[in-house]
């Protein structure tokens, strides 16, 4: 290993922290949208599925001195039921800019209804809307009959705030494992998972790439 690979090896350091800086490089060279990630879910049966959604918040404290990373969806959605049905996730942070990615796994639950009602006010009054005409993940007939329920929303919504609708809600992940990954030449990347400890503390290990 030269003297650059060496420097700039994945410390073994507190994992929320380790995120916080990888995330503020994310923020300053990824292109498009540094906070989506892609979260993998499963029913009860282990059928998986994967979709990208937005982080929204984050921390070694968020919701209990556990943490968490949260993001917001419809509830009837499929990806809302797996988590409903099965509360496990996975999360994968990919900035092709940096040639890093982040793995995230833990256990899901719903943030609570202040919290979801805060950040649903701070959304756009079209995406307010939205939430209330979506039946997320179910069969549509045509786009204009989509187009057509935003329109009759819209009309019902003419004056006042936009009220959060009660299965639209945020989810946050408590990690029990993260896995950091950097890119190295000729695939020799190099690999450091972390693992939640019973008293809340981490160990950490490389992996072969």
């Amino acid at each position: 290993m030269d003297e650059t690979q060496a420097t700039n090896a994945i410390p073994d350091a507190a994992p929320f922290e380790l995120f916080d800086e990888w995330f503020a490089e994310a923020k300053k060279h990824e292109l498009n949208d540094p906070e989506a990630v892609a979260v993998a879910t499963a029913t009860p049966d282990a059928m998986p599925s994967v979709r990208m959604v937005l982080m929204k918040d984050h921390g070694a404290n968020l919701l209990g001195p556990q943490g968490g990373f949260v993001f917001y969806t419809n509830s009837h959605s499929r990806k809302g039921g797996e988590l409903i049905a099965n509360p496990q996730a996975a999360m994968l942070f990919h900035w092709k800019s940096l040639r890093r990615q982040i793995r995230i796994e833990g256990t899901i639950a719903r943030v609570p209804d202040e919290m979801a009602d805060a950040y649903f006010a701070s959304r756009s009054r079209d995406s307010q809307i939205g939430a209330h005409a979506s039946d997320q993940s179910a069969p549509l007939g045509s786009r204009g009959e989509f187009l057509a329920r935003i329109a009759k929303t819209t009309a019902q919504h003419l004056i006042g705030t936009v009220p959060r609708p009660p299965h639209w809600t945020g989810f946050c992940l408590t990690p029990s494992a993260f896995e950091f990954w950097m890119d190295r030449p000729f695939r020799l990347h190099e690999r450091r998972r972390f693992t939640r400890l019973a008293d809340g503390g981490w160990t950490s290990t490389l992996l072969y790439p």
